[in-house]
């Protein structure tokens, strides 16, 4: 009796789900536009990235309480991950680069997961308003025309 209350007292299903339902839905905003600006990924890739790096960081709570070094050890195979993701991403016609920005917004949905997961709540909001922002509101800039 004593090992299924040790059990069920480590079983923590409801915080693990909230927090990888608010990483996916701070990046969903991101995915629908890259979907919407017909990117190579979109509305499934980047609220999956933010929901993978969430449930790694989460995931790996256990073995990596009380030690920093490890749970930085975790960090940097998502940054390493998920630059070979955001690496498929850019494509190169001629002279000219592609995808790019599609890159950097996978990078920064990944860091939105992983900061829910090591719940700095306030930090994974701050990085997905900056990348709403520079999705939505600096795109009118780049298709602006220089004054000549």
């Amino acid at each position: 009796m004593e090992l299924l209350n040790q059990i069920l007292a480590d079983f923590r299903v409801i915080p693990h789900l909230a927090a990888l339902a608010f990483a996916y839905l701070l990046a969903f905003p991101i995915g629908w536009d890259r979907e919407h600006e017909e990117r190579s990924a979109g509305l499934r890739t980047f609220p999956l990235v933010a929901l993978a790096s969430c449930g790694f960081v989460q995931a790996t709570e256990g073995i990596t309480a009380g030690n920093p070094e490890a749970q930085a050890r975790i960090i940097e195979g998502l940054i390493t991950g998920i630059g070979f993701i955001g690496g498929g991403a850019i494509i190169k016609q001629g002279a000219a680069v592609e995808g790019t920005a599609t890159a950097a917004g996978l990078w920064a949905t990944g860091a939105i997961g992983a900061a829910v997961g090591l719940g700095s709540y306030d930090v994974a909001i701050a990085i997905a308003g900056f990348t709403i922002f520079t999705f939505w509101g600096l795109s009118p800039l780049k298709h602006r025309k220089p004054p000549s």
